[in-house]
């Protein structure tokens, strides 16, 4: 059921719809090597096959789990010779990209600078973590996106009625099956029409003519669990960690707690979250709910003693705990400005009256002298600590900080917002 022309390619319309990048590039015959970097069954290899067909050239193709450097290396040699006899030029449609190590990616680079092959590489994993720079270069990018229900229920009709699919026999697929197949397989065409695939077979009699009926709980059966579209080493692991500091920070409990259930039911390590949660507490909460770090060392050490599945109640509860606190970054900005001081800035001496001045000599040195203990002089809060005109906490009007601001001095006139 691969797709054979443009027009019958579900999905991935942001750049094949009318007017789009790629969509222009083969109406133009103006084709550079290409990267298509997404999930599985979004339709990469289907796609590069179409384009070979397309650009009417000559097609090869490979999985780099399975190739050496030698079988790419006559690849390109026989592309050369076709070139030099006037044939048609190659299309080398490279799977599984980032499974080639940086000096296998290299021996490609002279011949597609050259242009004597034109390089179609497909990877799941970030081009921009797996791939040599220098080829990304030299290459069009697309992203492909799972694809959204519709463009899987297109796929699945088209299975059911075309001639190539199950359009030859007596195939009823109830509507709650067929929606079954669309929602688990998330995205994952391959997955979906693997599901009607196994379905139909398992219903299918020799010998007779009787209709083959689905129904959800055949359905169901076919395909026993969702496809959950993350990648611990790599993209999945990152986006969903940022999906859940973000929706915290922006104080949402719900996606919070969505985005803290995808990572733990792909297997994401719960100490990973502890540490990315207990890291937020201090960025973006930081002193407009104090107890915040408590809560999140707390969770921190119940989730090492106790481990999955159990830890999932721990965090969810730490997660829309955090989700609900206010949010302040003002302590995180203080340090960030003043390391930048520090690194960039002329460096402060210690003041004389705070230097140490428990050892012989310090006083005739200066050291301690003219110090106010703040325990006995009421004074002492009119000393100059830092011997610079600098403010680095400005602490908001929310939560405790509020209670905090009302707490310390006004500022010095002449004091600078680093």
């Amino acid at each position: 059921m691969r797709p054979t022309t443009l027009e019958s390619f579900a999905g991935q319309r942001h750049f094949l719809g009318p007017d789009q990048l790629l969509t222009r590039m083969l109406t133009a015959d103006r084709l550079t090597s290409l990267l298509f970097w997404g999930p599985p069954g979004t339709g990469k290899t289907a796609l590069a096959g179409i384009i070979a067909r397309h650009s009417d050239g000559h097609f090869e193709q490979a999985n780099a789990a399975l190739v050496g450097v030698k079988d790419i290396r006559r690849i390109l040699q026989d592309a050369a010779r076709r070139i030099e006899t006037g044939g048609r030029r190659t299309i080398l449609f490279l799977d599984e990209i980032h499974r080639f190590a940086r000096n296998q990616q290299d021996v490609l680079l002279a011949d597609v600078e050259a242009g004597l092959v034109t390089l179609i590489g497909a990877t799941t994993e970030n081009p921009f973590f797996s791939v040599n720079s220098a080829l990304i270069s030299r290459s069009t990018l697309f992203q492909f996106e799972p694809h959204d229900e519709d463009d899987i229920r297109r796929i699945l009709q088209r299975a059911l009625t075309h001639e190539d699919g199950y359009g030859n026999l007596d195939v009823r697929v109830d509507d709650d099956a067929l929606e079954h197949w669309i929602r688990i397989s998330d995205g994952d065409a391959r997955r979906a029409l693997n599901a009607m695939e196994v379905a139909v077979d398992s219903q299918q009699i020799d010998g007779t003519d009787d209709p083959i009926r689905i129904d959800v709980a055949v359905a169901e059966q076919s395909i026993q669990a969702k496809a959950l579209r993350y990648d611990q080493d790599g993209d999945g692991h990152y986006d969903h960690a940022s999906a859940l500091i973000k929706s915290i920070r922006g104080s949402d409990p719900d996606a919070a707690v969505y985005w803290l259930a995808r990572m733990l039911s792909a297997g994401e390590d719960p100490r990973f979250i502890c540490r990315r949660l207990a890291i937020l507490a201090s960025e973006d909460i930081g002193l407009a709910s104090p107890q915040a770090i408590q809560m999140a060392a707390a969770a921190w050490t119940i989730t090492e003693r106790i481990g999955m599945p159990e830890c999932q109640l721990t965090l969810s509860e730490l997660a829309i705990y955090l989700a609900t606190c206010p949010k302040s970054n003002a302590a995180a900005q203080a340090v960030w400005n003043a390391m930048s001081d520090v690194r960039e800035g002329r460096t402060v001496p210690v003041p004389r009256f705070l230097r140490d001045g428990h050892y012989a000599g310090a006083s005739d040195l200066g050291h301690g002298d003219a110090y106010r203990n703040p325990h006995f002089d009421p004074t002492a809060d009119q000393q100059d600590y830092l011997g610079v005109d600098a403010v680095y906490y400005r602490p908001t009007d929310r939560g405790f900080e509020a209670e905090i601001g009302r707490r310390m001095p006004p500022p010095s006139p002449d004091a600078t917002d680093d």
